[in-house]
């Protein structure tokens, strides 16, 4: 059940690690006996994974260090990331050590940034624990901390040494950080495969169920689609755009409702109703494609319905202060069919605003 693949960078290429029991594996981490490392991790997963994966470690000739913080997207934060990079300095670590992301998004974010930012640049190790970040946010370079006026603002394109994914972590994960995950894993096959698509339409319960060679199969064709695009447009500056499908809107859910209120994948998934109420407005997109896509977020138990306590007019401050505006105007990544996106520039405040009641 073992699968692997390459995230293809020219000399910043690195293996992407899919299987049971990778995490005390160490020929999956490619590191050498004598090295360094710093284990980031959250109060949740410490008490589940830390010890297996200092162990192993240990075992193999690696010194280890660790630090645990608050779990929650609310601790994405200035001082998460400056207590692991004063972690990293009370520890002596060098340019030489290694600091390994062990948990969910935000741990994998913040830990990527202090080790993009830690002497200028230090190399690290992506350990995925949820369905969301194995799938997406674990791949791909992105490492960011919040602000309160807007998600991911502060960050930078650091691309890790490695990514290795155990299927077992799912087994601790609460449904409803499943469900999360499952929001992007619907996002790629919307934006990107309609095979896929039709794929999750028949399997869905089958993801919920964590069977193996389901899950297993859905994260490989779901970083296989990342790390395709990625290597096109690594830094965003084209097609990589298009991973943001529902994210302008959900963002702008996440930070009025404050983080951590909604999961970033329940805000994902009523953003993507909005994107494809939005496309139909323009004439981009049909009602029964958008009832596919309604129909598989409620059996994979995600939100359609945003939140009552905002109004329409309350997501545009947020929006505005989005990555893709550009002189101001909105940018909205749109479907075109399922399969298919689109990156619209100068979308109306009013088309944005229908769409948005329309939810």
């Amino acid at each position: 059940m073992l699968k692997t693949l390459t995230v293809s960078l020219s000399d910043r290429s690195y293996p992407i690690t899919i299987g049971e029991h990778t995490l005390t594996n160490f020929e999956y981490f490619k590191l050498k006996p004598g090295q360094r490392v710093l284990i980031a991790t959250n109060e949740t997963i410490a008490p589940l994974y830390l010890s297996s994966l200092t162990n192993m470690l240990e075992q193999n000739g690696i010194k280890t260090d660790h630090v645990i913080v608050p779990d929650g997207e609310q601790y994405k934060t200035m001082e998460t990331w400056n207590i692991m990079l004063s972690t990293l300095l009370k520890n002596n670590h060098t340019r030489n050590s290694i600091l390994i992301a062990l948990g969910g998004g935000v741990i994998g974010d913040v830990a990527g940034f202090a080790a993009a930012c830690y002497q200028r640049g230090i190399k690290f190790i992506q350990v995925p624990t949820t369905l969301l970040s194995q799938v997406d946010s674990s791949v791909g370079g992105k490492t960011a901390i919040n602000h309160p006026l807007g998600k991911n603002m502060i960050g930078a394109f650091y691309q890790p040494q490695s990514v290795v994914i155990d299927l077992n972590c799912l087994k601790t994960l609460p449904m409803r950080e499943l469900s999360a995950g499952l929001a992007e894993v619907i996002k790629y096959g919307v934006i990107l495969d309609s095979a896929f698509f039709s794929w999750l339409e028949n399997n869905i319960d089958a993801l919920l169920e964590l069977k193996p060679s389901a899950m297993s199969y859905c994260i490989y064709h779901c970083c296989k689609l990342k790390a395709q695009v990625v290597a096109s447009d690594e830094t965003e500056q084209d097609m990589r755009a298009i991973l943001n499908l529902g994210h302008t809107y959900g963002h702008a859910i996440e930070a009025e409702l404050g983080y951590g209120n909604w999961l970033h994948g329940e805000a994902v998934s009523v953003g993507i109703l909005m994107a494809a109420q939005a496309a139909k407005l323009l004439g981009h997109f049909t009602e029964s494609d958008i009832e596919r896509i309604k129909n598989l977020l409620i059996k994979a138990q995600l939100p359609v319905a945003r939140p009552p306590q905002m109004s329409a007019q309350s997501y545009i401050p947020h929006m505005l202060r989005d990555k893709k505006v550009l002189s101001g105007k909105l940018r909205l990544v749109l479907p075109t069919k399922i399969g298919h996106v689109e990156v619209i520039n100068d979308v109306s405040q009013d088309i944005v605003l229908k769409s948005i009641e329309l939810c």
